[in-house]
């Protein structure tokens, strides 16, 4: 089904530089560049993490919940993606498994991946919008 996919897909640059990112390989690159599109309509790294449902959905005043915003705001593949991304990591890369293994004793299993997510769905945006490959030392000092 792969091979299948990847003939009828056109690679485009960003594809091979969203391959760099550990964790990331052909099915994952795909789904996240096209389900991006052009990432200039993105206005900073955070509004992307945001589409890609790696933030928090809250509303806060003075330090009090007011209220929670829409959970399924954004893009539910790219939200896949990315916590499918965030998983292979954590096994393939040192840094991001020691990232990831700091935020389990902050805070819950869960909530650390997410974390991981986001930190990675921020890193793509700048590689697609610089046309970088991935950066370790960026990502995770």
């Amino acid at each position: 089904m792969e091979k299948v996919i990847l003939q009828q897909v056109e690679i485009i640059p960003r594809f091979e530089l969203l391959k760099t990112v550990p964790g990331i390989g052909d099915v994952l690159a795909e789904a996240i560049m096209l389900e991006t599109g052009d990432i200039k309509r993105f206005k900073s790294p955070g509004n992307f993490a945001s589409y890609c449902r790696c933030v928090e959905s809250k509303r806060m005043s003075n330090g009090k919940k007011k209220g929670q915003n829409n959970k399924r705001n954004g893009n539910k593949y790219l939200a896949w993606a990315f916590i499918e991304a965030a998983n292979f990591c954590i096994r393939y890369c040192p840094q991001a498994n020691q990232f990831y293994k700091r935020k389990t004793k902050q805070t819950n299993l869960i909530v650390a991946r997410k974390a991981l997510a986001h930190k990675l769905a921020r890193a793509c945006y700048w590689m697609m919008k610089r046309g970088e490959p991935f950066d370790v030392q960026r990502t995770f000092s």
